[in-house]
């Protein structure tokens, strides 16, 4: 019974971390361009590798807009899929645009 137990417990942990590792990671930020000034907030998709560090999603958001001449100005938050909504009309344009 024990064993049956312990055999229960390990798949259900199994099955949860291999739930979260499939989870989506997003972000939202504020961005600038100079000359004309623009201003923009934006949604981001990000790699899982960086999902649980705040320094390496800034670094991702920030190259990705510089390759697009975005400059970026703050991270708002980084949130899973269950954020996205809310979020789709403030960002227009640039939902997941990057």
């Amino acid at each position: 019974m024990m064993k049956r137990m312990i055999f229960m417990v390990a798949t259900l942990t199994t099955l949860a971390i291999a739930g979260q590792a499939d989870a989506a990671c997003f972000a939202d930020y504020k961005a600038k361009r100079d000359d004309p000034l623009r201003l923009h907030y934006g949604v981001i998709k990000l790699p899982d590798a960086v999902c649980d560090d705040t320094a390496s999603a800034k670094a991702e958001i920030k190259t990705r807009l510089l390759a697009h001449e975005w400059q970026l100005l703050n991270v708002l938050s980084v949130f899973a899929d269950d954020g996205l909504e809310k979020r789709e009309d403030s960002a227009g344009e640039f939902f997941l645009r990057f």
